[in-house]
């Protein structure tokens, strides 16, 4: 059969994309030129509209197409707590639970050792100036159980615990080895709501 370059080059980009693999890739490539106008239409104004206005909140490092972010530009949310995470899939996995009303800060990354990610990689400045010149009264560091989320959590209570600050961290009904964007939003509050003084 003759193949079709452009197409299989679609199906190629699909098949990068966390949790698509080949098959899941053609199948979504061939309903998105089945369904032209109705879906491949709207989705590709949205995707232009994405890239032309996508930012990066310079305050707590959240995507959005507005800047500040619509989180840090709500006056309805409680200023005084923010949520570190290490990813903005972290952040928009505990908004998506709906039940956390304060502010964020995303790191950027873990540390680690073994990938070569250092102090230097990750945004622990910005969350320490924000301490500094907010009236913050708790911050949740909100990272994975695993071997790197538990030594960036200890790195960051070091750098910030001068600032006199509550210091917390997620619960352990975060099972260990687990990434927060895959958990249901039962754990995640069940985490929330167990959280203790690091």
């Amino acid at each position: 059969m003759q193949k079709n370059g452009e197409i299989e080059r679609l199906v190629s980009y699909f098949s990068r994309l966390p949790g698509m693999g080949g098959r899941s890739a053609l199948r979504l490539v061939i309903h998105l030129l089945r369904y032209k106008e109705t879906v491949l239409h709207p989705i590709l104004t949205s995707l232009q509209n994405v890239y032309e206005n996508l930012k990066i909140c310079e305050i707590c490092g959240n995507i959005d197409t507005r800047m500040p972010c619509n989180i840090c530009s709500d006056n309805k949310r409680d200023s005084s707590t923010i949520c570190v995470v290490a990813d903005i899939s972290d952040l928009w996995t505990i908004e998506r639970a709906g039940f956390y009303n304060g502010m964020y800060h995303v790191l950027g990354n873990k540390l680690s050792a073994i990938e070569g990610v250092t102090p230097d990689d990750i945004n622990i400045n910005g969350l320490y100036d924000r301490i500094l010149n907010n009236k913050i009264d708790e911050v949740i560091i909100a990272l994975s159980a695993d071997l790197d989320g538990q030594t960036t959590l200890f790195f960051v209570k070091d750098r910030i615990v001068e600032l006199g600050v509550k210091i917390t961290t997620l619960s352990h009904g975060v099972p260990i080895g687990s990434d927060l964007e895959y958990l249901d939003n039962s754990t995640i509050l069940a985490a929330f709501s167990q959280r203790h003084p690091v």
